[in-house]
């Protein structure tokens, strides 16, 4: 069954990113992507994702291609440049865009990248199932919280990689 997953990292005050956007603190961790959790065994489940512009202006930033060969949405109202092939812009609601994204991700995942107010988006309208977090040895203080909004879950899984403590919970419905 298609799950429709957050999977992300955090300092361990609770925050994505600082409050300039950098993930510096985060680049510099110790981690074995195809270990417990990693991105390598979690990515290659993935059949379709979503973020939101501040995640894919980030990408375009610091990445020199496009990393994602699957098909992605872009929650956005700002402008951009053309999008890589399999990249769509929408500005609609993810109620009435995650059918396509199920649709679009066959027997495989929905991964929501970042952002933690789209991601509340998701769970606000039920459609999130599965967080995932990758436990940072870093407090930043300040910066884009984790995930702004009220959510209760259950404990699935724990791991241990690298300098990460890494947890899977399942939303509690």
């Amino acid at each position: 069954m298609t799950r429709t997953i957050y999977y992300t990292a955090t300092s361990l005050d609770g925050f994505l990113a600082t409050p300039d956007h950098s993930l510096d603190w985060l680049l510099s961790q110790a981690v074995d992507p195809a270990g417990p959790m990693g991105y390598e065994p979690f990515i290659a489940g993935v059949g379709a994702l979503a973020m939101g512009a501040s995640t894919y202006q980030w990408l375009l930033d610091h990445e020199e291609k496009w990393p994602y060969t699957m098909p992605a949405w872009v929650f956005t109202h700002r402008e951009f440049p053309p999008p890589p092939p399999g990249v769509r812009f929408t500005g609609d609601d993810v109620g009435g865009i995650h059918g396509e994204m199920l649709a679009a991700a066959g027997d495989k995942d929905v991964w929501l990248v970042g952002g933690g107010e789209l991601v509340g988006q998701f769970a606000d309208r039920g459609l999130l199932d599965e967080v995932w977090v990758q436990y940072a040895p870093v407090t930043l203080g300040a910066g884009a919280p984790l995930l702004p909004r009220r959510l209760d879950l259950d404990l699935v899984d724990v791991a241990h990689n690298g300098n990460f403590l890494c947890g899977r919970y399942r939303v509690a419905r």
